[in-house]
């Protein structure tokens, strides 16, 4: 409150745009709420979309911020680089929740990757952070780069999955800002059913 009794927002609450302003003038004593930019859904966004609410008094002043604590943030909202593939951009989706894992798998079926090889020619092993045992795979030129002037070769995942060492899981685009580890049990049958399913269904006639 201010000496005049008047609410005032606090300083650390972040300012809200002028369409929010007019939109408060509008509806005064409402809730305001403030969607992620990546949303892109009809309608209300869902509860994980929000990032906060601000509301509006009986004067149609904005007079407090709420943050949302379901809110997750999207690639757009982290401030990570656009993606470099459909690869990366369904990993970044995935990771924030923006989109199902599915499509990684989806995208990785239809693209070839570069695998880091050692001076025999098998994949490079590697650990994850976690400790994890990974062959390190790079889809697009950016995030091959990124980990240095090595040796590799380009296959089919598919190709790759019979020459990874026991034990092991894929890593994908380590380099990047956000990567994944997928298991290989199984993977060569989904990678598979990707590539032979249809594309679309056959209509009546």
């Amino acid at each position: 409150m201010s000496e005049s009794g008047a609410e005032t927002r606090a300083p650390q609450d972040p300012v809200p745009p002028e369409e929010f302003v007019q939109a408060a003038r509008l509806a005064p004593d409402h809730w305001l709420y403030l969607a992620d930019p990546a949303w892109q859904g009809d309608g209300p966004p869902p509860e994980w979309a929000v990032v906060g609410q601000w509301r509006s008094d009986s004067e149609g002043e904005i007079v407090e911020w709420e943050d949302n604590e379901d809110y997750r943030p999207s690639p757009e909202a982290m401030g990570w680089p656009e993606p470099a593939d459909d690869v990366d951009r369904a990993i970044q989706l995935a990771t924030t929740g923006y989109g199902p894992v599915e499509d990684v798998t989806s995208a990785l079926a239809r693209t070839e990757v570069a695998v880091l090889v050692t001076a025999d020619g098998e994949p490079v092993s590697a650990s994850a952070t976690d400790g994890t045992a990974v062959v390190p795979v790079f889809t697009s030129p950016r995030h091959l780069q990124a980990a240095g002037q090595l040796g590799f070769e380009r296959m089919p995942v598919v190709d790759l999955l019979g020459r990874v060492p026991s034990g092991h899981h894929l890593c994908l685009n380590s380099t990047a800002a956000v990567s994944m580890v997928l298991a290989v049990d199984g993977l060569a049958e989904t990678l598979l059913g990707v590539v032979t399913a249809p594309s679309s269904t056959a209509t009546d006639g």
